[in-house]
């Protein structure tokens, strides 16, 4: 079985995920009526800010599909979305809430999934 080598955008991915595995990251939220939440799209926003600052890459594509809420504990999944289509699944954990600020570490996966054919 011959080996294909990974395109630079899979390989940038790839260093991406290696170095963001556990990365300490904060967000300011909005408080409700019990629990501070942070919006998808500012979650979405926060992660990639975090990502590329960390790496010292250029912003990634993130979409997170939920709301985080800020109860110690609290996961959701985002997705780190290459130029080439290939993804790369990324979960944030809320680790402490003061007052209306969330704090939450990020855990990028080991492998990213190729670009749909």
């Amino acid at each position: 079985m011959a080996m294909t080598r990974p395109s630079a955008a899979v390989r940038r991915l790839m260093v991406a995920a290696a170095g963001v595995l556990l990365v300490g990251c904060s967000g300011s939220v909005s408080i409700g009526n019990s629990e501070p939440e942070l919006s998808s799209d500012k979650l979405a926003t926060t992660v990639a800010e975090k990502l590329a600052a960390t790496t010292n890459q250029p912003k990634p594509d993130v979409t997170c599909p939920e709301d985080l809420v800020g109860k110690v504990g609290t996961t959701t999944r985002c997705t780190l979305t290459a130029g080439d289509g290939s993804t790369l699944g990324v979960t944030v954990t809320v680790t402490s809430v003061e007052d209306e600020k969330i704090n939450f570490d990020i855990e990028a996966d080991e492998t990213a999934s190729p670009a749909a054919s």
